[in-house]
């Protein structure tokens, strides 16, 4: 079976990579003691975008928790958010300002779900490389816990025009994320 290319017209199996292919770049998982964080280190600068792919749970002692990242390590306040929210009975959003890091609003699962119950989610990081424009990330996550959890779509602003060659995960509550936590970095071809 041949693939036909639609920006080419061009006829081949290797076409399946010509455009908006993704490769996995780095991956992590959680071993029996646990992480407060993870980071993504020189990070490529030969992609158009960078996703996120994670299924994490941390030790908060919560019913929930929320995912936090940090560009090259900045701690400034160079960062803002915009959440909308809904768990089957309520819908709702809210915005995060002037922050010292990108709360993604991932909701992920903690210490007192339901035993067994993570979080999953993607995080999509545009035109990462790019050092003619601040950075933008959606993300779309969630959990299920028998009846309670919950699904956020977001979106954010790394207010700066610096590439981003590394990435910083942690819990917004500094917890720590549990066994068997990933968190998969991949390069979008565009």
């Amino acid at each position: 079976m041949s693939i036909t290319s639609a920006k080419s017209g061009a006829t081949g199996i290797s076409l399946a990579l010509d455009n908006n292919f993704m490769e996995p770049i780095a991956s992590t998982l959680v071993g029996a003691s646990g992480v407060n964080t993870v980071i993504f280190d020189d990070i490529p600068q030969n992609y158009k975008h960078l996703q996120i792919r994670f299924l994490a749970r941390t030790t908060r002692a919560n019913q929930e928790d929320n995912i936090q990242l940090r560009f090259n390590s900045d701690s400034a306040a160079n960062y803002a958010a915009h959440v909308l929210y809904g768990d089957g009975a309520t819908a709702g959003s809210f915005s995060d300002g002037a922050s010292i890091s990108f709360n993604t609003r991932s909701v992920v699962a903690a210490a007192s779900s339901t035993a067994g119950i993570f979080g999953s989610g993607v995080i999509e990081v545009l035109d990462y490389a790019n050092i003619s424009k601040n950075k933008t990330v959606r993300s779309l996550n969630g959990y299920e816990a028998n009846g309670t959890g919950q699904v956020r779509l977001s979106s954010g602003l790394w207010m700066s025009t610096v590439a981003i060659n590394s990435i910083t995960i942690v819990s917004a509550n500094a917890a720590n994320f549990v066994q068997y936590s990933r968190f998969s970095l991949y390069g979008i071809k565009g």
